[in-house]
């Protein structure tokens, strides 16, 4: 069995043996990784072979995850119930620390020490990858990601046309309105809302204002992981929403959604609705109280047609180190671990919303905003290295806009620039 040495950059690590196994999202845009040249693994996708529980084995599993799971007890009672199931595997389980955003820093550092299962945030993805850190999915372990997400989540952790890892939280935006002024059907338009309220929207951030060009057919790589074709924000379907936004941003019933505006007009009366994620739920409740409600996107009427505005979707999810001494364990870990029951456990203790598409959360407004975003309202925020190449050019195309740099007169040179300097690398 492979040495295993806890990182220094753990920050806690503890240890807990056991006679059986253990088992059953600011939300800031995807740093740009470096293009992977080899696929998941060198070794075949993990398949769950027959009758591999009449198989028994003893060995150590280090699982890492966010210090709350652990504090909550989520991981080990997870751990608790993976171990009943699997009564044939005597396993000591290892924990360690590491947030999901950092998974690629600390697992990078040490591939073969670092833990045989552990949580990542997706745009971590392809470091991992490249590192030799993610074994691919395959057979039931496969089946069970693409029966239990939805398109965009399952492609959040599909990169080199592998999926390789199991999701279990989405990472995106939604609405908040006030359903004071908004009634459910009103927040279906976002024309209705500008006639009826105020609306705030971060148009001068890159993260959202793509959701404006890709709901009139603009796209990123494709259908998000073809690096080659590249970013298309040009043409009249580009031209188009640069004319709309020109609009927006002049419209008197809008206010630029900058440095807490949006949450801010909220709490004053002076906002009707904002764009945000999970991470403002608290911050939005307590500032409409009763009225307090939301909902996925609306549809912007774009050259005359109604379009479904789309946010960028990642994930939070669970992979298995190609060094762990056996796979079939360690998969078989992660699988349970993103389970449908470990996904309702996690919503249960720490509010973490599920991906699987099995599970309803009633009454939770939060939680059926993102549904309704993931499922309707969405697309794969690109895991290709060139997706660097998008932020600043488009957060620079919000600023101008919001300055009154960009006009109707301008606006189809502006596009073309802007569409230019998202297919140019920085270094050209």
């Amino acid at each position: 069995m492979k040495k295993k040495v806890l990182s220094v950059l753990l920050a806690t690590a503890m240890t807990a043996a056991m006679i059986a196994g253990c088992g059953a999202k600011a939300e800031e845009p995807a740093a740009e990784a470096p293009a992977a040249e080899e696929p998941a693994t060198e070794e075949p996708a993990a398949e769950e072979p027959a009758e591999a529980e009449e198989e028994a084995w003893s060995g150590t599993l280090l699982v890492w995850s966010p210090q709350e799971d652990q504090d909550t007890g989520w991981l080990q009672a997870q751990c608790d119930a993976f171990n009943a199931a699997h009564p044939n595997w005597d396993i000591t389980f290892e924990y360690g620390v590491c947030p999901e955003g950092e998974a690629k820093a600390t697992v990078t550092t040490d591939v073969e020490a670092s833990a045989d299962v552990y949580m990542l945030a997706n745009d971590n993805i392809p470091d991992l990858v490249t590192a030799g850190a993610l074994a691919e999915l395959g057979g039931s372990y496969l089946d069970q990601v693409t029966s239990t997400n939805s398109d965009s989540i399952v492609a959040s952790v599909t990169y080199n046309d592998a999926v390789v890892a199991f999701p279990f939280t989405s990472n995106t935006w939604f609405m908040y309105y006030d359903k004071s002024v908004y009634s459910e059907d009103d927040v279906k338009s976002l024309e209705t809302m500008l006639e009826k309220g105020k609306v705030s929207f971060p148009v001068t951030n890159s993260w959202y204002i793509a959701a404006f060009y890709a709901a009139n057919g603009c796209t990123l790589f494709g259908n998000g992981t073809d690096e080659a074709a590249g970013i298309d924000f040009s043409g009249d379907k580009a031209v188009a929403v640069t004319d709309y936004l020109v609009d927006l941003v002049a419209n008197p019933n809008f206010v630029v959604d900058a440095d807490g505006a949006g949450i801010a007009g909220l709490r004053e009366g002076t906002v009707n609705a904002i764009f945000s994620g999970s991470w403002d739920a608290a911050g939005v409740q307590e500032a409409l109280g009763d009225n307090y409600a939301a909902a996925g996107l609306p549809t912007a009427n774009i050259a005359g047609t109604d379009c479904q505005l789309k946010a960028f979707v990642g994930s939070k999810a669970i992979g298995v180190n190609p060094n762990a001494e056996n796979q079939q364990v360690a998969m078989s870990l992660a699988a349970f671990l993103a389970s449908d029951e470990a996904q309702q456990a996690h919503y249960d203790m720490r509010n973490i919303i599920p991906t699987s598409t099995n599970i309803t959360i009633a009454d939770d407004v939060v939680a059926n905003a993102t549904a309704a975003v993931v499922n309707n309202g969405s697309i794969m925020q690109p895991l290709v290295s060139k997706m660097g190449n998008y932020w600043s050019p488009a957060e620079n195309m919000g600023k101008a806009i919001v300055a009154g740099d960009v006009t109707h007169d301008n606006a189809a040179e502006k596009t073309e620039d802007m569409n230019t300097a998202m297919n140019t690398d920085a270094a050209e």
